[in-house]
Order: C-alpha cells, then sequence, then structure tokens
C-alpha cells in the first residue's frame, strides 16, 4: 500500500494510520460513519470542515481505480462508494478512503487523478448486486457492531445514493463540478 507516503508538511491526519480505524470490508458507510465518530470525539478539527462523499450515478455502476479490491490496474465498479472529504483550511483538501491503496489520508488532486479515470473500458453488461444475492444471504459479513440507525430513520441509504437532486440531503455534484469546488488552485493549474 501507498501508505507510506508522507503527509504534506502541516497537515495534522485525523487518524495516525488506516490501520487504527474500524473497518469492514464492503461497508464504506459504515466506516466513514465511524470514522466521523472518531473525528467528533476527538475534537481536532471541527466536524464541519468534513463532508461524506456518495459516489454513484445513475446506472449504480462506478468504476474505480486504486482500490484493494481491484485486481492489478483494473477498476472496482461498486454501486456507491463513500469517502470523507477533509477541506482543511491549508492548501490543499484530503480524501480519507478506507478501501483504496492510495495514501491515508490522499491529497485531494492525487485521489481524483488515480481513482477516476474513463469508464469507456468497462463493459457496460456488467452488473455488481447490492450486499445480498437473490436468496437474501450475505455476500459480504455486516459489521459485528449494531447497525447504525436512529430513533427516526432505520435505513435510509438509498436516499444519499440517489443522483436525483430531489431526494435525501446535501448536494449532487458532477465530477468535473467536484473537482472544480474542492481541487487546489495548484490542481486546477496542473489539469
Amino acid at each position: 500500500m501507498a501508505e507510506a507516503e508522507a503527509v504534506p508538511a502541516g497537515y495534522d491526519p485525523v487518524v495516525s494510520s488506516r490501520s487504527v480505524c474500524v473497518y469492514t470490508s464492503c461497508y464504506c458507510e459504515e466506516n466513514i460513519w465511524k470514522l466521523c465518530e472518531h473525528i467528533r470525539s476527538k475534537n481536532q478539527y471541527p466536524l464541519e470542515e468534513f463532508y461524506a462523499v456518495f459516489i454513484s450515478n445513475d446506472r449504480k455502476m462506478v468504476p474505480l481505480w486504486k482500490q484493494q479490491a481491484g485486481c492489478g490496474d483494473q477498476p472496482v465498479i461498486w454501486d456507491y462508494h463513500v469517502i470523507l472529504l477533509h477541506v482543511s483550511n491549508g492548501d490543499q483538501n484530503f480524501i480519507y478512503d478506507l478501501d483504496t491503496v492510495l495514501p491515508f489520508p490522499c491529497p485531494f488532486g492525487t485521489y481524483i487523478e488515480e481513482a477516476f479515470k474513463s469508464d469507456s473500458i468497462i463493459n457496460p453488461e456488467f452488473r455488481r448486486s447490492h450486499m445480498k444475492d437473490a436468496s437474501g444471504n450475505w455476500l459480504k459479513s455486516p459489521p459485528l457492531y449494531p447497525c447504525i440507525e436512529t430513533a427516526d430513520y432505520k435505513m435510509n441509504l438509498a436516499d444519499f445514493i440517489s443522483m436525483n437532486p430531489d431526494t435525501g440531503w446535501g448536494f449532487v455534484r458532477k465530477l468535473s463540478d467536484f473537482v472544480q469546488e474542492f481541487g487546489s488552485q495548484n490542481y486546477e493549474e496542473e489539469s
């Protein structure tokens, strides 16, 4: 893994390494939730500097490169993926992705350049079902801790991954708009 790459001087990561994070394979939204709990409890940075970013599209087929689940230079096709964006008050922003082989945290520009590439090589017929097979059996075991829920919401994941701007919370952005809004000046000049 590229974790050994040094974090730029002046940036203090929210965790010392990804190995100290609560992690369950294939449960990215749970992993990011747990990372946000850690950030809130540590009180190092205001939680308002962080965004849970749900990456998806209308087809529910998102190719991401540099993922641990990938094979060599091939992308992983997720129906959605969740990362954490830290909008730092420094020169650049950072991405926390517990499923990437890129540095942790990863400078925003590096993550965008390495994880998002043309999906023209992807077979459009390829589909990935989500977490359970046709018989209702788990494809990947769920986390050992209790389900994340509140008194008001038991299962609202579909609202977060919807690409309909009138559904759920937050904002729907095209990749180019996301990069323009959160990329550093240095990254925009290199593009």
